[in-house]
């Protein structure tokens, strides 16, 4: 059974920003460097700000978790 979670909710943020950072990594690894494509992820991510200064270690989870990701992605993937 799919568990839904709100937007805000301490478990959803810990799901959705490293996939946000793994998404920028991968444009950043394609060469998709598209100012807009920059533009709403800086916003999409603005919206951790409150939660990423009260959890020091949410970043760094959340930036490995998604560089982990990527190479998974990156490594298993056949392109």
């Amino acid at each position: 059974m799919v568990e839904y979670h709100d937007f805000n909710s301490e478990y959803y943020s810990r799901e959705e920003l490293p996939a946000e950072m793994g998404a920028s990594f991968l444009c950043n690894y394609a060469g998709i460097m598209k100012e807009d494509l920059l533009d709403n992820s800086a916003a999409y991510i603005k919206v951790w700000l409150d939660r990423l200064r009260s959890d020091k270690r949410l970043l760094l989870d959340a930036a490995s978790k998604a560089q982990k990701a990527v190479e998974y992605i990156l490594t298993n993937c056949p392109f």
